[in-house]
């Protein structure tokens, strides 16, 4: 199945109205399941999980049966609240510590794409073809770092992040936790049968070939012994130096805000796509991910792409005339802050999914 994602809105729009909420809750854990594959475009802020669930909504459809897809978009708000209120611990074992690690470098085997597990192998090759990957592969690819190979999580976590185009800190970071155990209640394990199922596969008599009582005292095979550091730079596009004009009030969109629809009718304003050497220097991305977000950059009127840091942008123009969304990324920011978008009115932190999806299901349903 070939994978695309659009850059325009009309493409966008139609990708919302093909939702099927039923075929979703039914197929999504498979290869060729139905997904929305609307990732990409939350995660970069074009929309927002509130403007999928009111499509959903206006479906008219039965609770149970869009059920299972307003909570993936829950999974989503839960995370972003944790990120709020735990900023930067959420690259740190939030929980419980990890245990056992053998190492805090990603298994080269993965990198390489030559785990053994051929669908896994795969999953890894189409990721670095398409910027995607299936989120139950995600979960394969994680246990297989950090429960089999038994790598800190942190540093695969980055070289996954990297690569997707719907990268998220807060989503990615945090189910690697889920995971490897540190923000969940038990380690995620997947056999070779669970593969088998999900994935097309047929093979047989592979590490992971094994009972799930096994698991615990599996050794590390072989081809995963093997570990190297996550080591990727950022290749920010070159761009001419921006004359900003410093009177005029001013939008300021980044990697994590490309809203189309944010001030749309407004027209005496300025707008700049802020691409900060600072923030990819900490969480580095794909060229593949840059041009993505640059892509759909296009679909707003009269905007600039500017390369450097808020701070230099701080210097130009006057904090009354600077605006921008709220973002865990975006602390440093000074001006007007505007809210996001959110499905509920739930912004405080839950120690667990269950407690806030619990709310949700109040909330959601009254």
């Amino acid at each position: 199945m070939k994978i695309n994602f659009p850059t325009d809105l009309s493409g966008i729009e139609q990708r919302i109205s093909q939702i099927s909420p039923l075929k979703y809750s039914q197929t999504r854990n498979y290869k060729n399941g139905t997904l929305t594959y609307l990732g990409p475009y939350i995660s970069r802020g074009v929309i927002s999980t509130k403007r999928v669930y009111e499509y959903i909504k206006q479906l008219q459809l039965p609770w149970n049966q869009t059920k299972k897809l307003i909570q993936e978009l829950a999974w989503r708000e839960y995370y972003q609240q944790v990120w709020i209120f735990k900023g930067e611990k959420i690259h740190t074992d939030l929980k419980r510590n990890q245990h056992p690690i053998l190492n805090y470098e990603v298994p080269a085997a993965v990198l390489s794409a030559q785990t053994g597990i051929s669908a896994i192998d795969e999953g890894i090759k189409k990721l670095y073809q398409t910027g995607y990957m299936h989120n139950h592969m995600r979960m394969y690819v994680a246990s297989l770092c950090c429960n089999i190979a038994k790598s800190h999580w942190l540093q695969p976590a980055k070289w996954m992040y990297s690569n997707l185009l719907d990268g998220d800190l807060a989503s990615n970071h945090l189910s690697w936790q889920w995971v490897a155990g540190t923000f969940s209640n038990k380690k995620y394990y997947a056999n070779q049968e669970n593969i088998n199922r999900y994935f097309d596969s047929i093979q047989k008599s592979t590490f992971l070939d094994v009972s799930y009582d096994e698991f615990e005292s599996l050794g590390v095979p072989d081809n995963l012994t093997t570990i190297q550091p996550f080591l990727e730079e950022t290749d920010l596009p070159k761009v001419r130096e921006v004359q900003l004009k410093r009177n005029r009030l001013t939008l300021i969109y980044n990697y994590y805000n490309i809203d189309p629809y944010w001030h749309k009718s407004e027209k005496e304003v300025q707008r700049i796509f802020l691409l900060e050497p600072s923030f990819f220097s900490r969480y580095p991305v794909t060229r593949k991910c840059i041009d993505f977000a640059l892509e759909l950059v296009k679909m707003i009127d009269d905007i600039t792409v500017y390369i450097g840091e808020f701070n230099d942008i701080k210097k130009q123009i006057p904090t009354n005339k600077l605006v921008y969304k709220e973002h865990p990324t975006n602390r440093h920011y000074v001006g007007t802050q505007e809210p996001r978008d959110w499905m509920t009115n739930l912004t405080r932190y839950y120690s667990s999914f269950s407690s806030f999806w619990k709310k949700c299901q109040g909330y959601l349903r009254t």
